[in-house]
């Protein structure tokens, strides 16, 4: 609860009223100063008045890439049963405050507000809760509640389009990518069965002791491992404008536009950091952010993707380009620059080195990342094919550089542009 300055000013006014009527036996000061000490009183019950609201939200779409449009739509109910509610209120949507008429809101009637979500940026922007303040008459004392939940829209980066998706040497013997709906014959998790899915591949024993159909799920290990390792080190993006960093939003275009392509191809794919996230964090739902998860890992992780791919595929909800919810798109809005010691880089490329999780290796980073290309490098022993995207550079970054195929972009465009150009897989 919170007194205004025309409050504060009364309650100064009613205490010194009292006191001197009482001290110099004025009842007339008396009489004054218990008039304002009562205003103050019942302007602070007017306010103390809590409101029975009901707040309700529908994002249309919660999940949406930077510049699209995207809109929230807001509902209020007076829940209550006697009186009107006639309230200020406002919605927080990220940064900014957008005002909710609440004007003699009559009991069980609703009214219902419809505005923009900014998408300027990527990110995820928090939506709520409503505020409601409640205020007297004479406008002595205002009260501030929270009503209804935060609702997140994730703004993903800008997706552009790839003309080819990397295939590494994962090939079969035959020289072509095998393709294999339901993976071959190497089992890899049991899974919750699907309308659709064939009956052979039903795990009885496992269904009868859980009590629900399980379906085992397998991989197919001719199909390439892509790998997309983004550079979120604060040292490798130092250019800023306006508090953001060019080289990253490029960086995370590009890592979108590779992991989209991916997915549409039918060609597992896994996201890592160089700087995992923390644990706990909207990001760190994903696939794990350090390379130490491991080959069977990112297999596990493409199987359910694939299981919740088709499961979805009839599915309203279900994200263009096979995204699903939560998954490497969300991570990319959710990732954030992080300040992280010096081995950050070596660190990772160790793991990488040791639990070699694919096939083709992509390594997206700034102009602050030019001088660690040699521990990438170290890594084409165990990678038959690495790339290097390196956005933001002053100069150009020589094309065989560390004896690696580098793609030296000014944004995520160019890069989807430049990559027909440069493929030797």
């Amino acid at each position: 609860m919170g007194i205004t300055a025309r409050g504060v000013g009364l309650l100064v006014a009613a205490v010194l009223l009292l006191g001197a009527g009482l001290r110099f036996a004025y009842p007339e000061l008396t009489l004054l100063g218990a008039a304002a000490a009562t205003a103050v009183g019942y302007a602070a019950l007017v306010a103390a008045w809590r409101p029975r609201l009901a707040v309700g939200r529908h994002a249309d779409p919660d999940r949406v890439a930077r510049g699209k449009p995207a809109s929230m739509t807001l509902t209020v109910r007076n829940t209550g049963r006697l009186r009107a509610a006639n309230l200020l209120a406002e919605d927080r949507c990220g940064d900014e405050t957008v005002p909710v008429p609440l004007l003699r809101l009559r009991p069980g009637r609703d009214t219902t507000v419809r505005y923009d979500v900014p998408t300027r940026r990527r990110g995820i922007v928090a939506v709520g809760p409503l505020r409601v303040t409640r205020r007297d008459p004479l406008g002595l004392v205002a009260l501030a509640r929270p009503y209804g939940d935060t609702v997140p829209v994730w703004v993903h980066p800008r997706i552009h389009r790839m003309g080819a998706v990397p295939t590494g040497a994962g090939r079969s013997l035959d020289g072509r990518v095998d393709a294999v709906p339901h993976g071959s014959i190497t089992f890899d998790s049991l899974r919750e069965y699907v309308v659709g899915d064939e009956l052979r591949r039903v795990h009885w024993r496992t269904s009868a002791r859980v009590g629900q159909l399980m379906v085992r799920e397998n991989v197919d290990t001719s199909l390439p491992q892509i790998v997309v390792l983004l550079d979120n080190r604060a040292a490798a993006h130092p250019e800023r404008d306006g508090g953001v960093a060019g080289s990253f939003e490029s960086s995370c275009e590009a890592a979108a536009s590779i992991v989209t392509a991916a997915h549409q191809a039918d060609l597992p794919v896994l996201l890592l950091l160089v700087v995992p996230e923390a644990a706990g964090s909207p990001a760190s739902d994903g696939p794990d952010g350090g390379a130490a998860a491991g080959r069977g890992a990112a297999s596990r992780i493409w199987g359910a993707l694939r299981g919740r791919r088709r499961a979805a595929a009839d599915d309203a909800d279900a994200r263009p380009g096979g995204e699903s919810v939560g998954g490497p798109l969300d991570r990319l809005a959710a990732v954030e620059l992080a300040d992280e010691e010096d081995d950050a880089l070596p660190a990772t490329v160790t793991r990488l080195r040791r639990d070699r999780l694919g096939d083709t290796l992509i390594f997206l980073t700034g102009p602050g990342g030019r001088g660690d290309l040699g521990h990438v490098g170290a890594l084409r022993g165990g990678y038959p094919s690495v790339v290097v995207g390196v956005f933001g550079a002053a100069d150009p970054v020589p094309s065989d550089a560390a004896g690696l195929v580098v793609i030296d972009a000014a944004d995520g465009e160019q890069f989807a542009a430049e990559w027909d150009g440069v493929r030797r897989w």
